[in-house]
């Protein structure tokens, strides 16, 4: 293997140590992807560190701008209607630019904010539930969906259902950004 996968939100050895298949088996890789995408789409962002990255909003005059990811590492350049400003305070954390002096972001104004942000190391509660689901969707069997005879025809279906641990949602919970808006 050429290193560590970015992509991945826990490494494939640990998942190896239940499945006991090899750390470069197809199938462990790509149920470990289709678990690190499950977390990232439950938590709404990616989880591990970007950098530069652009977002484009639009103000709505209130004094909080909420990014797509978090934690904010660093805010690199915030322009309002293509003229730069520095009168905000990232809560980083949160992923929330702050305006200050008792400004907001103008309604209707485009806003782009370039910053870098993400964790640095995937904390190991993650790492654990992505590995606890990757083994749910490694194991999942295809069904039989359809029995035909005459010619012996047989159809054979995955499972789409995969569930989720009470742990994996509680993880989801501690790292979700924007839960205000319930969707």
């Amino acid at each position: 293997m050429a290193g560590p996968d970015p992509l991945l939100l826990a490494e494939p050895a640990e998942l190896d140590k239940f499945l006991k298949v090899g750390v470069d088996d197809p199938q462990l890789l790509a149920a470990l992807h289709a678990a690190s995408n499950r977390f990232r789409g439950h938590v709404r962002h990616p989880v591990t560190r970007v950098t530069g990255d652009v977002e484009q909003h639009d103000g709505d005059g209130t004094n909080v701008l909420h990014l797509r990811a978090a934690p904010i590492v660093t805010v690199t350049l915030v322009e309002v209607d293509g003229v730069a400003v520095t009168d905000y305070k990232p809560l980083r954390r949160s992923g929330v630019l702050k305006r200050t002096g008792g400004r907001c972001w103008p309604a209707d104004a485009e806003i782009d904010v370039t910053y870098d942000h993400g964790l640095a190391v995937v904390p190991p509660e993650i790492a654990e539930v992505v590995v606890d689901q990757a083994r749910v969707i490694y194991r999942v069997d295809p069904a039989i969906a359809q029995v035909s005879t005459g010619s012996d025809s047989v159809t054979f279906a995955a499972t789409a259902a995969v569930g989720v641990t009470s742990q994996w949602s509680e993880v989801v919970a501690a790292y979700r950004l924007n839960r205000g808006d319930g969707s």
